[in-house]
C-alpha cells in the first residue's frame, strides 16, 4: 500500500493529481479533468477519454451511455410535422376533387387541364414523401427518400414552367401567321414536363448507382447523443438535386414574370409569379439553416421547407381559383374570362 501524501489530501474521482515543481515527489495539486475525461478512482495520475458512445457525466467521474437519437413519430415535433403532411395532403386532394368535378367550367379549361392534374398529383405526391423523413432511418428509407423528393418536385417545378411557356406560346400565336402557331397545344407542353423531369431522374441515377445513401451513426456531431441519421453519400449529389430543382424554379419565375403583363384571358402567370417566389425564398433560406442544425432538427428543417414551398405552390397557384369556382361562380364564365384585363 502507497504511503499517504504528507503535503495534500486525496484527490478525488474527477481530478487528477499535478505534481508540485520544487516540492516532495508525494506533494501535488488537485486539478480538475479536462473536458470530455474522466478520473474513476482517487489519486489517478492521469484522465482517460470515454468510449466514442459515451460521454463524462457532470461531476467527470463516470461515463454515461449516449441515447440514440432520430426525428420520430411519437414526439411533439414528429407529430405535427406528420399532422402537417397529412393537412396539406388533405387540402390538396380537396382541390383536385374540385377541379375534377368542375371539369368542364371555363376557369378550369382556361388552366391547362392535363398540366393542371399533373401538378396536383405532383403536390400530393411532395407532401407525401415528407413522411419518409419521419422515423428511423432505414436503408430503404435512406434510398428512396431524397431521390423520391427530387424527382417529384422537378416534376411539379417543371409543370409550372410548362403552363408559363403554355400561355407565352398561346399569346405569341395568337397573332396571324406567327410561326408559333404549330407548338401551341398538349404537346409542347407534355414535353417539357416530360424532359425536365428525365433530366432529375438522370441525376438521381447517376446517385444512387455511385455513392448511394446508407443509415449511418454519427457519434460525434453531438455530446450526449449519437444521431441515427441517413448518410447522403455524395453532398455534392445532394446539392446537384437542390440546384437543378433552384435552375428550374428560377427559369420557371423568369418566364412568368416576363408574362405577367399578358391579356389576363390567357395568364395566370402573376400567380405562378408570386409562387415561384414563395418557393425559392423558401429554399434560398433551406440552405444555410440545414447547415447550422444538428441531428433531428436538420431533418425537420428540410421537411418544413417540402411542406412550405409545396403549401405556397398549391396556395398562391390554385387558392384564387377554388375562390371563384366556389364562392363566385357568376365569374366562372366565358365571357368573364374574356372581358378581363
Amino acid at each position: 500500500m502507497p504511503p499517504s501524501s504528507l503535503c495534500n489530501d486525496h484527490c478525488h474521482p474527477g481530478f487528477r493529481k499535478k505534481r508540485k515543481e520544487g516540492k516532495k515527489f508525494c506533494c501535488y495539486d488537485c486539478v480538475p479533468c479536462p473536458e470530455g475525461m474522466v478520473s474513476y478512482q482517487k489519486d489517478m495520475d492521469n484522465c482517460v477519454s470515454c468510449q466514442r458512445d459515451h460521454y463524462p457525466n457532470k461531476a467527470q467521474d463516470q461515463c454515461i451511455h449516449k441515447t440514440v437519437s432520430f426525428l420520430s413519430l411519437g414526439e411533439p415535433l414528429g407529430i405535427v410535422l406528420v399532422f402537417l403532411a397529412l393537412l396539406f395532403f388533405l387540402i390538396t386532394a380537396l382541390v383536385l376533387g374540385i377541379f375534377t368535378k368542375y371539369w368542364d367550367t371555363p376557369i378550369v379549361k382556361a388552366s391547362n387541364r392535363s398540366l393542371t392534374y399533373v401538378l396536383l398529383v405532383s403536390l400530393l405526391l411532395c407532401f407525401l414523401c415528407s413522411l419518409l423523413f419521419i422515423g428511423q432511418p432505414k436503408k430503404v428509407t435512406c434510398l428512396l427518400r431524397q431521390t423520391i423528393f427530387g424527382i417529384v418536385f422537378s416534376v411539379a417545378i417543371s409543370s409550372v414552367l410548362s403552363k408559363t411557356a403554355t400561355v407565352v406560346v398561346a399569346f405569341m400565336a395568337s397573332k396571324p401567321g406567327n410561326i408559333f402557331q404549330k407548338w401551341v397545344g398538349k404537346r409542347l407542353a407534355h414535353s417539357i414536363v416530360f424532359f425536365c423531369s428525365l433530366v432529375q431522374i438522370f441525376i438521381c441515377a447517376v446517385w444512387l448507382d455511385t455513392y448511394p445513401p446508407f443509415p449511418d451513426l454519427d457519434m460525434n456531431s453531438l455530446t450526449r447523443e449519437m444521431i441515427l441519421q441517413c448518410n447522403e453519400g455524395s453532398v455534392t449529389m445532394f446539392y446537384c438535386v437542390l440546384g437543378y430543382m433552384g435552375f428550374l424554379a428560377a427559369l420557371s419565375f423568369t418566364v412568368a414574370f416576363l408574362a405577367r403583363k399578358l391579356p389576363d384571358s390567357f395568364n395566370e402567370a402573376k400567380f405562378i409569379t408570386l409562387s415561384m417566389l414563395v418557393f425559392c425564398s423558401v429554399w434560398l433560406s433551406f440552405v444555410p439553416t440545414y447547415l447550422s442544425t444538428r441531428g433531428k432538427y436538420m431533418v425537420a428543417v428540410e421537411i418544413f421547407s417540402i411542406l412550405a414551398s409545396s403549401s405556397g405552390l398549391l396556395s398562391c397557384i390554385f387558392l384564387p381559383k377554388c375562390h371563384i369556382i366556389i364562392m363566385r361562380p357568376d365569374l366562372n364564365k366565358r365571357e368573364q374570362l374574356i372581358r378581363r384585363k
